[in-house]
């Protein structure tokens, strides 16, 4: 394991001991801050407006112990990021955390699997964002090609714009949107369960699809992440070995209430064969048409709103994981650079840049269109790879890595529960990955596999280029950020 003395906010490990010229990120985040961005970057209302028909297809009500399947390795995982980022706070979080325990290597092939997972999942956001819209102020419009580009590109200039203006504007704007998703989430809730004896169906559960549990459970990967938001905005944070990690937690066991509620009620008021035909379009606005028949626009507005706040958190994630990146040299430099308001410029206009290319290939041209599709249908396993490697490191971590800490040799102790929850982890998640190889296919098409399988092996191609870069470590201090310069900090954010 390589040495876990902190060095400062730009020091630089493996290379010249000269500071980077880079800028920094603004510490500008307090805890009321994160725990907005974590619930929100979950984006519930559009996750199960997104998945809801798919897992309806797939599985049924058995839907609902395939989520369960996975909520526990998740729940793990949020103490797992805790611990990891109290011990190594950094924008590159799970990446970073890699280089610090299993070696620059493994932190490398990380990095693959980090950009592929939150990659594929931007532009499944941004395309509905379009949809959800033209649904909302054209029902029953066919619009062209060119529309529907132009919508989406609305929405990406309008994701850029809280990312490009700095962190405080990006969590005040969060928060507003945070609020709204929250009423109508309660307000959704509270009407189902007065509905139930109005509208509900007979509940069945039939024969176990194992098959389809199993590929429930990795697209559930796409419904219960983004809670991690946090762990990489720990340097933007002004306690960043204290707030990141709590708030992710509250993200985490959140989310799991609000499925724990809004699949059963939406299953149990929904015939299984509407929801089931309804996997290519939205499984929430047709509950929503039997709770208030004729007022289509009242589940839609809340799925729009969930879905924008959606897509600029996890570019958010991306373009810190990114930033880490290029301010090792791992990927180009000017990744790791930073604008007058703090913030990855470059890498933002990058990844949304992409996004919109991603989504013009699928719109107009079809055979290339079917390609992403096809890509873009992985973003589930890539995440469960992700998180699968974050187990695995805190299972090095905890065996190997924790006892040398300086601390821990002053005040000797030991994470036993939560090194038996990362195994655990580690073999769930070890587990569908590998099933998913199986199953994949009669899910969600052939090729899928070999799809998978290519993307897997450019990583090595990648931690290959990116090793002969010559990257160098750079650690981050994790020193709170001083009360008096947290107030100054936070009046000249409000002032931006």
């Amino acid at each position: 394991m390589e040495s876990d003395v902190p060095a400062g906010a730009d020091g630089a490990r493996g290379g010249s001991d000269e500071r980077p010229s880079e800028g920094r990120l603004s510490q500008a985040f307090h805890l009321f801050d994160l725990f907005p961005l974590s619930v929100s970057s979950i984006g519930p209302v559009f996750s199960v407006a997104a998945t809801g028909g798919v897992m309806a297809a797939d599985a049924g009500w058995w839907t609902l112990p395939a989520v369960a399947i996975l909520a526990l390795p998740f729940v793990i995982s949020g103490f797992v990021f805790r611990l990891l980022n109290r011990h190594f706070p950094h924008s590159g979080a799970s990446y970073h955390w890699s280089g610090r325990v299993m070696g620059r290597r493994m932190s490398r092939y990380q990095a693959w699997i980090l950009i592929l997972a939150y990659f594929t999942s931007i532009p499944p956001i941004a395309i509905p964002a379009a949809s959800y819209t033209l649904a909302l102020v054209a029902p029953g419009y066919s619009a062209p090609p060119t529309v529907q580009m132009a919508l989406t590109l609305f929405w990406i200039a309008f994701a850029a714009a809280p990312l490009l203006l700095g962190a405080k504007p990006t969590a005040q704007i969060t928060k507003v949107f945070f609020v709204f998703e929250m009423v109508s989430l309660l307000a959704f809730g509270l009407l189902g369960v007065l509905s139930l004896h109005r509208i509900g169906v007979p509940v069945h559960f039939g024969p176990l699809p194992l098959g389809g549990m199993l590929i429930v459970a990795v697209v559930a990967a796409t419904v219960l992440d983004g809670w991690e938001i946090d762990s990489y905005a720990a340097e933007e944070s002004q306690r960043p070995r204290t707030d990141p990690g709590k708030s992710g937690l509250v993200g985490a066991f959140l989310a799991l209430g609000f499925y724990a509620v809004l699949y059963p009620l939406m299953f149990a008021e929904t015939p299984m064969k509407l929801l089931a035909a309804s996997n290519d379009s939205d499984p929430l606005a047709i509950w929503a048409r039997r709770l208030i028949p004729g007022e289509h626009w009242v589940i839609l507005v809340p799925i729009l709103a969930s879905t924008a706040g959606g897509l600029w958190l996890t570019t958010y994630i991306l373009t810190r994981a990114l930033y880490a990146m290029g301010r090792e040299n791992l990927i180009m430099p000017a990744f790791g650079r930073t604008s007058k308001r703090n913030v990855p410029q470059f890498a933002t206009l990058v990844v949304l840049g992409l996004t919109l290319a991603v989504v013009g290939l699928q719109t107009f041209v079809s055979s290339l269109g079917s390609f992403f599709n096809l890509v873009l249908s992985a973003a589930g396993f890539f995440l469960l790879a992700e998180f699968f490697l974050d187990s695995l490191t805190a299972i090095v971590f905890l065996t190997v890595g924790h006892r040398k800490l300086p601390d821990v040799s002053i005040q000797p102790h030991r994470h036993r529960l939560l090194l038996v929850g990362a195994c655990f982890s580690s073999l769930v998640m070890g587990a569908l990955l590998v099933t998913f190889f199986v199953y994949g296919p009669k899910a969600i098409g052939g090729g899928i596999d070999q799809t998978i399988g290519v993307l897997i092996f450019l990583g090595v191609g990648f931690v290959w280029l990116t090793g002969r870069r010559k990257p160098r470590m750079v650690t981050f201090s994790g020193d709170d950020l001083p009360v008096g310069r947290a107030a100054l900090s936070g009046s000249a954010a409000e002032g931006e």
